[in-house]
């Protein structure tokens, strides 16, 4: 049992942001579950939508954990379909990726990275749209390609916690079965961020106040995760993979606008 002074501190900790920090909090969370059960492309949008009552930094320390457990829920809800081929290829460029952007971090700008991947999801998510009016075909894409990506996902994730974009690139091509897809997604982005995890910790991200913050939002993190998964299957393929290019501008246009912000 806790001491009564420390279950103060807990509280006191706990209140001490204001509104403004748990409802940007919660928000954030939310949409990152709605990702993680299935709507993939939403989590690049966590951080910008907690960064509205917090520091990023802050924001990315407290995501971090809550990532994690999301991810085990989604890995256990999708991740026996997932595309063996796609993460065998791309998974070893990620760790390379991730180790680029972890040694380059001081040197590369957050908001040119940002910029760069929002022009680019962007235009991609246009060329997909017109593609798939005209019938395009599903396309497999070359091996080289897929360790490419998955290096440029693991240096973007590292670098400005924009992963997403890059690996929707190469796999939405594929027209995979709809839950193929997400559990793809989500055994790639299960091991990325795991493999942060050291780097967070050299940081100093897991202080006790940010491990309270976290198990005070687990519960709408997994709420939502839940309620994506439960959504997710009332999409049938050919308008998740719709959904999945409307999100793709989105979120490229958001990259975008930030990454002009910031230069």
């Amino acid at each position: 049992m806790l001491a009564e002074s420390e279950l103060a501190g807990i509280a006191a900790t706990l209140a001490a942001p204001g509104w403004a920090f748990w409802a940007a909090a919660i928000a954030g969370v939310a949409v990152l579950g709605l990702a993680k059960g299935g709507f993939a492309g939403l989590g690049v949008l966590g951080v910008p939508i907690m960064a509205l009552g917090m520091s990023p930094v802050l924001a990315a320390a407290i995501l971090l954990p809550i990532l994690l457990v999301q991810d085990v829920f989604s890995v256990k809800a999708f991740g026996a379909q997932r595309n063996n081929r796609v993460l065998a290829l791309m998974l070893p460029g990620s760790c390379l990726g991730i180790l680029a952007g972890w040694a380059l971090a001081r040197f590369v700008p957050v908001a040119a990275v940002e910029a760069a991947v929002g022009l680019i999801a962007l235009g991609f998510g246009i060329q997909r749209i017109r593609a798939e009016r005209r019938g395009a075909p599903a396309r497999p894409g070359q091996p080289w390609q897929g360790v490419a990506m998955g290096a440029a996902a693991g240096f973007t994730s590292q670098i400005a916690h924009a992963g997403g974009p890059p690996f929707q690139m190469h796999v939405l091509p594929m027209k995979l079965p709809r839950d193929a897809f997400i559990g793809t997604s989500s055994v790639f982005f299960a091991v990325i961020n795991w493999l942060k995890v050291p780097a967070y910790a050299a940081l100093g991200a897991f202080t006790a106040a940010n491990m309270l913050y976290v198990a005070a939002l687990l519960p709408a993190a997994l709420l939502s995760t839940w309620a994506g998964t439960v959504l997710v299957r009332r999409v049938d393929g050919p308008r998740f993979y719709a959904i999945m290019h409307a999100l793709m501008i989105l979120v490229g246009g958001k990259l975008l606008w930030d990454g002009c912000s910031g230069l």
